[in-house]
């Protein structure tokens, strides 16, 4: 298959491998490989480790004015950086199965709870999302946000319409 899938699949490549990401996957590009999202949208930079139940990945806050100024990015843009940690391990999956990338949709967010008003420009953070359900293209799942004083938690909504239907 030479892509995103051989990198997380056994010598056999049948069975997903649980862990690391190879390097290939530590990479920005391989990220937008991942997630229906292209150029500055794209704001994971990394994905650091994947198993069946999640996914854990990696970005520093950008100042270019995309959600906030050149010093912060208020703490709701966490939701993004969430949704776009699902969309990482949706996409995985998919590779997995030798789908297409495809859109998926933000429902709705339960208990958003952030101890900083916003992220600082140049922070690293890291995203952590565990599949709490997954039916019929409805997803929840256990979400946080961690980084030097940053410790952010909700729950997502999602939802990824059919495959016969994109």
């Amino acid at each position: 298959m030479n892509d995103i899938a051989d990198d997380c699949m056994d010598a056999g490549g049948t069975t997903p491998r649980m862990g690391k990401i190879e390097s290939r996957l530590e990479q920005r590009s391989a990220v937008t490989e991942l997630i229906p999202h292209t150029g500055d949208m794209v704001l994971l930079e990394r994905i650091i480790d994947y198993d069946e139940q999640g996914l854990t990945a990696e970005l520093v806050v950008r100042g270019d004015g995309l959600f906030g100024d050149d010093q912060t990015v208020p703490a709701w843009a966490g939701i993004e950086y969430m949704a776009q940690a699902i969309a990482a391990y949706v996409g995985v999956k998919a590779r997995q199965a030798n789908e297409p990338i495809r859109m998926g949709f933000l429902l709705g967010t339960r208990r958003y709870n952030s101890n900083v008003a916003a992220f600082k420009v140049g922070a690293t953070l890291t995203i952590r999302v565990n599949k709490i359900m997954q039916d019929d293209g409805l997803g929840v799942f256990d979400c946080r946000i961690q980084g030097e004083g940053v410790d952010v938690a909700a729950n997502l909504n999602v939802y990824r319409p059919p495959l016969n239907n994109t």
